[in-house]
């Protein structure tokens, strides 16, 4: 059963990718995303465990496939993984390292994972490209500015292409006045509930964001007050998350 449901899975999100990528004007960069829920009591557990699961990638060299981790002040950990269509997600991926490690080692790597959440979860989202703004070039990658602020706009089916439109109004105004302030946005893929844009600006810290945030504003004056008005009448609901990447927990398999 298990088997079946991981085939219907891939026939329908490869049903839903040409769509996807199309409807934007150009491919857009699909993430893998393994979101763990951490409580607040076993996050020190769940840096050690990942060091350590890294650690063993290295070691057995693990092949063909990479990720990124962040992380909310909340606890919510995202293990964040390029993939090239859907089909990617049935490839078993992690047999080389369970058979070079041994079963039991590999289990019981995530038997301690397993004990620092309640709730995980696996979706898809994707880097939209049109609606991004970083001039100097599109990367997730932004060395030595780890901080991360999130802000989800979440939408209404029926108000999807209004959202997009001031989307790319906001990235024309950014453009127009040469602003500092750059952002990723991504939308939602398969295995959300619910449709929304994402987002993400990376800074230094805490106070290197709200230094832009606030240079931005004055920049953009009552245009970008009228704009952001504009846009958030679009908005179903609106929220934010604060946090970090963490470069020492990411992994890049050795060429």
């Amino acid at each position: 059963m298990r088997t079946l449901k991981r085939i219907i899975f891939i026939m329908i999100a490869i049903a839903l990718l040409p769509f996807t990528s199309s409807a934007q004007g150009e491919k857009n960069q699909a993430y893998y995303v393994h979101e763990d829920q951490v409580k607040p009591s076993k996050i020190n557990a769940y840096n050690l465990v990942s060091k350590d699961f890294k650690e063993a990638c290295e070691k057995h060299n693990l092949k063909n496939m990479s990720w990124q981790v962040g992380s909310t002040d909340t606890g919510r950990y995202f293990n964040i993984s390029p993939i090239e269509n859907m089909a990617d997600l049935d490839k078993s991926v992690m047999a080389p390292l369970a058979e070079k490690m041994g079963e039991e080692a590999f289990r019981n790597i995530f038997k301690r994972y397993n004990e620092c959440y309640d709730k995980h979860g696996d979706y898809v989202i994707y880097l939209n490209k049109e609606l991004t703004y970083m001039p100097e070039g599109i990367s997730t990658t932004t060395e030595g500015q780890n901080y991360r602020k999130w802000h989800f706009l979440h939408v209404t089916p029926s108000n999807i292409q209004n959202l997009k439109g001031k989307l790319k109004e906001l990235k024309a105004l950014y453009t127009a006045k040469g602003s500092k302030e750059y952002y990723r946005i991504y939308h939602n893929g398969f295995g959300n509930m619910g449709d929304f844009y994402l987002a993400v600006i990376s800074a230094v810290d805490a106070e290197d964001y709200a230094k832009k945030s606030k240079e931005n504003e004055v920049l953009l004056g009552e245009e970008g007050k009228k704009l952001f008005d504009e846009m958030f009448s679009y908005v179903l609901k609106y929220e934010t998350e604060t946090g970090q990447m963490h470069p020492d927990l990411a992994y890049t398999p050795s060429n």
